[in-house]
């Protein structure tokens, strides 16, 4: 991506926010991509520009994922095979066009955001 005369890579243009962080600066575009929304948090406090539910992981996978850190790996391998699902694919390109824009923020509610889906769909999105 050019900027001014510069070129920014995607990879630096992507982050992941715990959706009760206050919103900073720098976060751009700030998507919320869990499928529930945040308990106690008010939409107005969020600051987002969208929720993006569609790319979040099945009910199923997320129940059974429970971000039990030892099941980490096999989780993001499941995951991956959900994004092949043509909903979940538009919704993950939708969020690399936002990207090519200029910086985003992927919103998560979870405790820890290293290992959930949100870090699985940045990692994905700064390649």
């Amino acid at each position: 991506m050019l900027k001014g005369n510069k070129v920014v890579a995607m990879k630096d243009q992507v982050q992941v926010r715990r959706a009760y962080e206050q919103p900073a600066p720098g976060d751009g575009a700030r998507v919320l991509v869990d499928r529930l929304w945040p308990r106690g948090l008010r939409r107005e406090e969020a600051d987002l520009a969208e929720w993006c539910k569609t790319v979040a992981p099945s009910t199923a996978l997320r129940r059974w994922y429970g971000h039990d850190p030892e099941l980490f790996e096999e989780f993001v391998r499941r995951y991956q095979d959900e994004l092949q699902d043509p909903e979940r694919a538009d919704a993950l390109e939708h969020l690399r066009e936002l990207a090519r824009r200029g910086p985003l923020t992927l919103i998560t509610a979870t405790k820890h955001p290293e290992i959930s889906a949100a870090a699985v769909l940045a990692e994905l999105l700064r390649r």
